[in-house]
């Protein structure tokens, strides 16, 4: 039994022994391990042996990437304004060999230096800004953040990914200022607005007048264009009508005189006529009668004014006007015979 139990207790020991010379890296981790109190290698993730007092693991490197949640600090402004600055910081340390050695022997206190030199740049890089611009530009504070973080902790194998700025506080009196600056400005620029609409509200109808104004002018001198046209056609279709009704006439003329030509008219059938010609003539309200030349016998001449002296009285007493003095002229002759006397000789 004594046996048994000595064995045992042998084979834990020899177990023990072999435990504490096997060291397992997790996932994420890196191990640096120094020997007799000098760095030696950097394990890892995976199984390794230590050489039991000649080996030790000095630091356990976390590689996985951490966000640092640092304090709110306070930062003055370009314009001397102080606010309350919150940020966060993501980093990892870099898992190739040295980054690991770089960051257990490069600083002290690995994580209280990332945040003091997050806290210094941050108040370097608000210093350099005015409010507005500060409030407005957080995206240019985390990119200058982390360029002047990143190369600061190269020298300790720390990587910086991101910096992101939580919040930028003022204090109250500057918060209450900036709240009366925000009302201001939300009601100048309803003020703007409002006369905006105005202003478009009058040039619409300015532009809508204007537009009747031209279309009445536009349909006024359509409506003139339309009548001219309409009067012009009509003044066309009259002259046509006269030209077509003169044209018969002249026709009908010509044929009579054809047909007196063809009938042999001699110079009494002429005479005979120009006699019809001067009774018409004389059956009127004129106050002279013109006889024409060709009458050169007395007797022709006298019976010509006594006729037509007869009818003229006849009209005056019907008429109940007293009666004019005609006067007669022998060598003159109205031109309406003369011209049918010249197409009777031309014929």
């Amino acid at each position: 039994m004594n046996f048994i139990f000595t064995i045992l207790v042998l084979l834990a020991v020899v177990i023990a022994i072999v435990l504490s010379w096997l060291v397992i890296v997790p996932q994420g981790f890196a191990y640096v391990i120094e020997s007799l109190g000098r760095y030696k290698a950097t394990w890892g993730p995976g199984p390794h042996i230590k050489i039991p007092v000649l080996e030790r693991v000095a630091k356990k490197v976390n590689v996985k990437e951490q966000v640092g949640d640092f304090a709110a600090i306070e930062a003055i402004t370009k314009d001397n304004v102080m606010i309350q600055v919150d940020s966060v910081v993501f980093y990892k340390v870099r898992s190739e060999d040295p980054n690991p050695r770089k960051y257990a022997y490069g600083v002290t206190n690995p994580e209280e230096a990332i945040e003091m030199l997050a806290a210094t740049t941050l108040r370097n890089v608000v210093g350099e800004m005015t409010l507005d611009e500060a409030l407005t530009s957080r995206e240019r504070i985390n990119e200058s953040m982390r360029q002047v973080l990143d190369d600061a902790t190269d020298d300790w194998g720390v990587l910086v990914r991101r910096v992101e700025i939580k919040s930028l506080k003022p204090n109250n009196d500057v918060r209450i200022a900036m709240e009366k600056q925000v009302t201001a400005e939300r009601n100048k620029r309803a003020e703007i607005l409002e006369a905006e609409g105005h202003k478009q509200s009058d040039i619409l109808k300015a532009e809508g007048h204007k537009q009747a104004l031209i279309l009445d002018a536009e349909a006024d001198k359509q409506k003139k264009i339309l009548e001219a046209e309409a009067e012009r056609q009509a003044l066309i279709d009259r002259a046509m009508g006269q030209a077509e009704a003169i044209e018969r006439v002249h026709k009908a003329q010509a044929i009579g005189l054809r047909y007196l030509k063809e009938a042999g008219a001699d110079e009494t059938v002429i005479k005979l006529k120009s006699l019809e010609a001067l009774e018409k003539v004389a059956d009127g309200n004129a106050t002279k009668l013109i006889i024409p030349s060709e009458l050169t016998g007395a007797a022709s001449i006298a019976t010509a004014v006594t006729e037509s002296a007869g009818v003229a009285m006849r009209n005056a007493k019907t008429k109940e006007k007293p009666a004019k003095e005609k006067e007669f002229k022998i060598d003159e002759e109205p031109e309406e015979i003369r011209k049918r006397e010249e197409e009777i000789k031309q014929w």
